[in-house]
């Protein structure tokens, strides 16, 4: 029997024309380098070429191209480069922003850090924070004054318009300012102006005069205090003006804003303060006044009392006094005294509370006074307005003693009327 007959081949499809040896004459153009597919490619018989195994042809065709491996290395480097030349770029960006953020006039100077023989006190602070330091005319506020001169009746008036951006004078942020107007040398009375409750910029608009001789200018100054009223302690100082009137010229009338200064070193009170309790009923017309205590008062006086007097349309009413207490510059009275006055005439009262004492000749002698009423000023008047505005309420304060004399004048008390004596 002969070999058995080869299977029939798949017929080719239309139109194409089969050629022995096409696929793998294609197979072997793919470059290989391998040394087996080498040797496979040239072991077939009588010098004729062989099909490659399909694992081995798949291999070939998805091999990578051959190339350098110093390409690969100068990629890598050349990438990294530009990646640490992209971060210090984004890194000076970031710093030179800093820098402009913080100007050099403000930056902070680190003595700590510095390794030379510099000390602290040789590194200059700011202007700004000398002038900060130093008091300057808006850290204290200011003042807004007229001046006029009156030649004929040798009288200085000066008003006190209104003043502005002062200093706090409680927690609160607020103040209750008041003006002291005086003159250095003394020359007449001092005058007070209104308490303003609750503002840092009082619109006083008040005017006070002062009898002065034109040969006395030249060596007088203003002197202005703005204070901080409070109901039981001392006055606090706001601020204060000193103005030579050598150097205004008083021909004309003046109305110029001031700054306020510092104020002074406060000079030592002889006369004292007075704390006194005022209770109005309007009802039935009952006035209570209670001296609580003084203090303050001069070391060498001696059983201080004080006089309370009533005094209607410029004379003297009614007065009543406290007893007398050894052995102290701080008396403690605790004495009520009630008087009764009409509602219709409460207007036209003034009360004057004196404190006496005994002196080194062993005389009583009036060693200050206050003035409480319609016609009084700053905080005694401020004081009377609050008793009428809460009525039947006791209302308690501190005073400061003035002058018996600047009291008088401010009075101006008309005299008793004397009859003849029989015989002259």
């Amino acid at each position: 029997m002969g070999p058995p007959p080869a299977p029939p081949s798949a017929p080719a499809p239309a139109g194409t024309t089969a050629v022995p040896g096409l696929i793998p004459d294609l197979v072997a153009r793919i470059p290989c380098e391998s040394r087996d597919l080498q040797e496979v490619r040239g072991a077939g018989p009588a010098g004729g070429r062989q099909l490659l195994p399909p694992d081995a042809a798949q291999a070939c065709l998805f091999a990578p191209p051959p190339g350098p491996r110093w390409a690969l290395v100068a990629t890598a480097v050349v990438v990294g480069v530009l990646i640490i030349s992209c971060l210090l770029c984004v890194i000076c960006c970031c710093h030179r922003g800093r820098h402009r953020k913080k100007p050099r006039d403000k930056e902070a100077v680190g003595l700590g850090s510095a390794r030379g023989t510099t000390t602290t006190h040789l590194v200059q602070p700011d202007v700004e924070d000398l002038e900060a330091d130093s008091g300057g005319a808006q850290q204290w506020g200011r003042l807004l004054l007229s001046l006029a001169y009156d030649f004929r009746s040798q009288e200085i008036r000066v008003g006190l318009k209104q003043a502005a951006d002062l200093r706090a004078g409680d927690r609160g942020g607020t103040a209750d300012p008041y003006a002291r107007v005086s003159l250095c040398p003394p020359a007449g009375h001092t005058h007070e102006t209104k308490v303003h409750r609750g503002t840092r910029c009082p619109v006083f608009d008040e005017t006070c005069s002062f009898h002065l001789p034109p040969a006395e200018l030249p060596r007088t100054s203003l002197q202005v205090q703005v204070l901080h009223s409070r109901r039981v302690s001392p006055p606090e100082p706001l601020g204060a003006l000193s103005l030579p009137l050598g150097t205004v010229d008083l021909q004309h009338v003046l109305e110029l804003w001031h700054p306020l200064g510092p104020p002074s070193a406060p000079e030592p009170e002889q006369t004292g303060d007075l704390c006194v309790s005022l209770r109005y009923v309007p009802g039935s017309g009952r006035l209570t006044v209670v001296v609580l205590e003084a203090r303050g008062l001069s070391p060498g006086l001696a059983e201080p009392f004080v006089k309370v007097q009533l005094v209607l349309n410029q004379r003297k009413w009614k007065k009543r006094k406290t007893s007398p207490r050894k052995g102290t510059a701080a008396p403690y009275f605790n004495e009520a005294f009630t008087f009764l006055v009409p509602f219709s005439q409460i207007q036209s009262v003034d009360l004057v509370l004196a404190v006496w004492a005994r002196g080194p000749q062993f005389r009583a002698e009036p060693v200050g006074k206050v003035l409480l009423g319609a016609r009084a000023s700053g905080q005694p008047l401020q004081h009377w307005a609050d008793m009428l505005a809460h009525a039947r309420r006791p209302i308690a304060q501190w005073h400061r003693l003035r002058p018996a004399r600047e009291v008088d004048r401010a009075l101006a008390l008309q005299p008793r009327l004397r009859l003849p004596l029989p015989g002259s």
